[in-house]
């Protein structure tokens, strides 16, 4: 099994910056994939940003050039840097992780854009 925490979450104004980051414990050397998924108020749950294996990391189209993620396998850590952010980025942000077998899940840590 693998547990993922989330830090970093908060209320941040229009064009701020902000950083997640997410610790993975337990069995970490059986995940595969990595990153970060978000759910806006009212809406499904959304792809932000993902490791998929050793691959180069993907962003959802909505945070492409404002939004980096990066790892640390030698912490068993993933964090996201948030740039330039929009109301339209307020939600729950989730780690998530995936073996071959299980997909894991975060608690969630809710950030906020508003002034």
């Amino acid at each position: 099994q693998v547990q993922l925490e989330e830090s970093g979450g908060g209320l941040v104004q229009p064009g701020g910056s902000l950083r997640l980051s997410c610790t993975a414990s337990g069995d970490t050397v059986t995940i595969i994939n990595i990153g970060w998924y978000r759910q806006p108020p009212g809406n499904q749950r959304e792809m932000v940003a993902l490791f998929r294996g050793s691959s180069p990391p993907n962003y959802g189209d909505s945070v492409k050039g404002r939004f980096t993620i990066s790892r640390d396998n030698a912490k068993d850590t993933v964090d996201l840097e948030m740039h330039d952010m929009k109301p339209e980025d307020t939600g729950v942000y989730y780690c998530y992780g995936r073996s071959r077998l299980y997909t894991y899940w975060g608690q969630g840590t809710q950030v906020t854009v508003s002034s």
